[in-house]
């Protein structure tokens, strides 16, 4: 278990990030392929990249150089995923590139003690070795990653529109107890589960804050630096966890009625499938969640999909339906319309 300890500085310096860390999601998702764990959900993007490394003539560099640098394991080096990476993949890169030979050095013994580090790994703490890397992850980015940006962007923006109701509803504390179901807020710490071969950890922030990451490639557990001086990031899963989907259930059928606006809009049972799937919803966790039968399930998610509010992906019998950038966009607005209409009924009763 990883505890995150807060004080109250740390509260108020406590952020959701507004994008995906690219490096991150790179790091991740060659976890994906190294893993059958929670493959249905990644089918069609595993067997679309899996093909454009083969197109690309990427696939043994891949094997041979990248999956041994980024193992699904306890550890792999925190100079791959800088934290400047959040402000975009050439930021990213250059700080893979300005990263202190010395630096380098130490982090691939780190990854030798642990897991077993490749022979040429030390190679990396010259400039010229690097930039040859830098260039293999620009490729596999562009084959991988790039293809899936604006799905990958609608889910961190449907993630942070139901991050902000907890913020309005209980503050950044509030925020932070929603984000199970593999964090755990117990004031002033919030408890993360950690992969079972890694050591428990404390992580006190003493006043740096954090930056909470949601990653769409990330599967399980949360994951922060290794290194506990560096500034304090979490990166944690985006995709199919209990909670984010629980939080919007509660009526008879499993979700919550949406708001008048949404339900004004597209109708009582499209508005719910479209609020199912900012969580990630086959077309029978739809019906269930509406209350209809799954052919008109289909059917509703079949018009969403062609106004472009969702994208779905089919892995044997059933599809996974879940936003685009638009459909994200229209939930939040929604949301917005719902609080704004919420907050000036409480102005009206308790000002006259």
């Amino acid at each position: 278990m990883l505890r995150i300890h807060f004080g109250d500085v740390d509260l108020g310096r406590t952020r959701l990030a507004a994008a995906p860390d690219p490096l991150w999601e790179i790091a991740a998702s060659l976890h994906r392929l190294q893993s059958r764990k929670g493959r249905w959900a990644y089918a069609g993007w595993y067997r679309t990249a899996r093909q454009r490394l083969r197109d690309t003539g990427l696939e043994r560099r891949v094997l041979s150089v990248l999956l041994p640098l980024y193992p699904r394991a306890a550890y792999f080096p925190d100079f791959l995923t800088p934290v400047h990476a959040r402000d975009g993949f050439e930021a990213g890169v250059e700080s893979i590139l300005a990263t202190p030979p010395q630096r380098v050095l130490e982090e691939m013994a780190i990854l030798d003690r642990t897991v077993g580090a490749p022979p040429w790994a030390g190679q990396l703490a010259r400039l010229d070795a690097r930039k040859e890397f830098v260039g293999m992850l620009r490729a596999y980015h562009e084959a991988a990653v790039a293809p899936v940006e604006e799905q990958v962007q609608a889910r961190i923006e449907a993630e942070r529109a139901v991050r902000c109701r907890g913020i309005l509803d209980g503050g950044v504390e509030g925020m932070l107890a929603g984000l199970g179901p593999m964090m755990n807020w117990r004031p002033p710490v919030l408890e993360a589960a950690y992969p079972t071969q890694a050591a428990d950890r404390d992580l006190h922030l003493n006043g740096r804050g954090i930056t909470l990451v949601p990653s769409y490639f990330n599967w399980g557990e949360p994951v922060a630096f290794a290194d506990p001086e560096l500034p304090p990031v979490l990166w944690y899963s985006l995709l199919h966890e209990p909670d984010a989907r629980s939080a919007a259930y509660g009526s008879a059928h499993g979700f919550a009625e949406p708001g008048r606006p949404l339900t004004s809009l597209l109708g009582r049972s499209r508005a719910v499938a479209l609020y199912a799937a900012s969580a990630g919803a086959t077309t029978g966790e739809i019906a269930r969640a509406a209350g209809v039968s799954a052919s008109s399930a289909s059917r509703h998610a079949t018009a969403l999909r062609d106004a472009g509010l969702i994208t779905s992906v089919r892995n044997g019998p059933t599809v996974l339906h879940t936003l685009t950038r638009v459909g994200a966009g229209l939930l939040r607005a929604a949301s917005r319309a719902a609080d704004e209409r919420a907050t000036s009924a409480a102005g009206g009763d308790t000002g006259r």
